[in-house]
């Protein structure tokens, strides 16, 4: 059996489908958790949000010990958590950091990530349809990782 991918998610995405639909959509949480699900029917995925940072962490450690990817969605920690940066520092496999917004066309406080330089790849921009693409790519990456060993 493969160890489950692990999708976090980091303050404020539990407000999706309310908080400023115009740059996030209408999408909900739970819609993207569904989403995360039907493009991995035959696969584990431990979907959870928190707006504390020690949280994320904690899930981040779990991950190391039981996981076998990582997509995560730091929201706002991406531009300010060493924290979770060297948690995921410790991560053996495949990490994807998300982000629904091109953070790349935003305001210039969200072009330092703090992430990007521990993960595998970054997906931005997408809207929340970059959660299943992020799901089925992992699987992608666990699979290879596991025909090369």
């Amino acid at each position: 059996m493969s160890k489950p991918v692990y999708v976090l998610n980091g303050p404020n995405l539990n407000r999706l489908g309310t908080r400023e639909p115009e740059i996030y959509g209408r999408t909900t949480l739970a819609e993207v958790e569904a989403l995360c699900r039907e493009a991995a029917p035959h696969n584990a995925i431990i979907f959870r949000q928190s707006n504390r940072e020690y949280e994320l962490i904690d899930w981040i450690h779990e991950a190391i010990d039981e996981g076998g990817g990582i997509i995560i969605n730091p929201a706002a920690f991406t531009f300010t958590s060493m924290a979770i940066m060297d948690a995921l520092k410790m991560f053996p496999g495949p990490i994807i950091e998300l982000h629904i917004s091109n953070i790349h066309r935003r305001e210039p406080i969200y072009h330092k990530s703090y992430v990007s330089p521990v993960a595998t790849s970054v997906i931005a921009g997408l809207g929340t349809e970059g959660y299943p693409v992020a799901v089925r790519s992992i699987l992608g990456m666990i699979a290879k990782s596991r025909a090369d060993a």
